[in-house]
């Protein structure tokens, strides 16, 4: 099986930050409202006499995604709405250098490049807003290529596209070979993903893609059996209950929560992309910038067992949610329901130990946790090995706790 370079490279990767932004953003009602709460569109448009991100917005941006650990982040370039945060070099005026006299794209990879942050591209398939998308669809093909060529020209070296919206469509030819070979003549080793959509998470719609998608659901193994190359995969979620910023959402998750969602995703070796909806002025919310340093908090204390590990397909004896993944003649062990020790009434307590066991013909020399160097007890019988994890010391819980296995 053909194992391309840039989908191992994209694999490591692990955490990426997924940003949704653009005129919506100044309703502050979520990325569908044009859609959803039927504005019509000379009202709509009145948002982009408003769109006018701070000038340090790229820069705060990199800086959160970098502070959360991430190694990528995918910019909605242009949504469902029609607007491209790019230049659109005369397709029309319905862009960013026409709303504000700025290319936002260009100060997004600008920032990321500064920063050793590999820049993806989110563009939308389907468009609310170009009338040939239902009166010509042939020529909003070409009208699309033509957009996506910009982006593959004048920016540099892209990470990925990923592309979002032909389950709009799903009957109608969308031409994806001259779109992706396209993309390959300009940027061979970029990523490709199109989103498949609620309904069809972890299949792959054409073969020239690189990832299948797992948008706002937990990842699984991806059947490889019948596939001439080998494919990644990737999680994508939301902090709150939309993708663009959405003022009155309060329907936030837990950092606990992304937490088991980035350790599943490693489980399985797909990637992590966690969605932010900036604000108008491009500025996240003091609740998005305070997760992501959490999470970052936690990233930083595991980070070897995060990118370069990969499954091993051990199984522990009646603990489902713990597995373990490898490294060379490194192995890490995933705890993921550990409790804390203490009193139920003041913090929620599980003060017994547990017994990781597993079939194991290696000879273990140690084992440690990653966050403190602390070493675990461990036996090791006829092909068998038994971890003992304590729950957590009172004023400690970082929800997974990883131990390292040397050899």
């Amino acid at each position: 099986m053909i194992i391309e370079n840039r989908i191992k490279e994209f694999e490591k990767l692990g955490l990426g930050m997924f940003v949704h932004f653009g005129i919506y953003s100044v309703l502050g009602r979520g990325e569908w409202a044009k859609k959803c709460l039927d504005i019509p569109w000379d009202e709509y448009l009145k948002t982009i006499d408003s769109f006018c991100p701070k000038e340090d917005w790229a820069e705060q941006l990199v800086l959160s995604a970098k502070a959360a650990g991430c190694r990528y982040i995918t910019l909605t370039t242009r949504h469902h709405d029609g607007f491209s945060l790019y230049d659109t070099c005369g397709l029309n005026t319905y862009d960013a250098p026409h709303a504000c006299g700025r290319d936002i794209v260009k100060e997004f990879t600008d920032a990321c490049n500064k920063h050793g942050i590999i820049p993806f591209f989110y563009h939308t398939l389907l468009d609310w807003h170009e009338e040939s998308y239902n009166s010509d669809f042939k020529e909003y093909l070409k009208y699309l290529r033509k957009s996506v060529e910009l982006l593959c020209k004048n920016y540099g070296k892209i990470g990925g596209f990923w592309f979002d919206g032909k389950w709009d469509k799903p009957n109608e030819d969308w031409e994806e070979d001259a779109l992706y070979s396209l993309i390959r003549s300009y940027q061979p080793d970029t990523m490709l993903i199109n989103n498949t959509g609620l309904g069809h998470r972890g299949e792959l719609g054409h073969i020239e893609l690189d990832s299948v998608t797992f948008e706002r659901g937990r990842p699984k193994p991806i059947n490889l059996e019948d596939s001439p190359k080998y494919i990644a995969s990737e999680m994508c979620e939301t902090l709150a209950n939309h993708w663009g910023y959405a003022e009155n959402d309060f329907n936030y998750t837990s950092v606990g929560n992304l937490i088991n969602s980035f350790a599943v995703c490693r489980r399985y070796r797909a990637n992590f992309l966690i969605n932010v909806g900036p604000r108008a002025d491009g500025s996240l919310r003091t609740i998005d910038r305070g997760v992501l340093e959490i999470l970052g908090q936690w990233g930083r204390l595991n980070d070897e067992a995060l990118h370069l590990p990969t499954p091993t397909g051990i199984e522990i004896k009646d603990k489902p949610s713990n597995f373990i993944l490898c490294n060379d003649d490194v192995y890490y062990l995933f705890v993921c329901d550990l409790g804390i020790n203490g009193d139920e009434n003041v913090s929620i307590g599980k003060k017994t130990e547990h017994d990781n066991v597993f079939a194991f013909d290696k000879k273990i020399r140690s084992v440690c946790w990653l966050d403190n160097g602390e070493r675990l007890d461990f036996t090791q019988t006829d092909g068998e090995v038994n971890i003992r994890s304590k729950p957590f010391k009172y004023g400690e819980d970082t929800v997974v706790r990883i131990a390292k296995i040397e050899l």
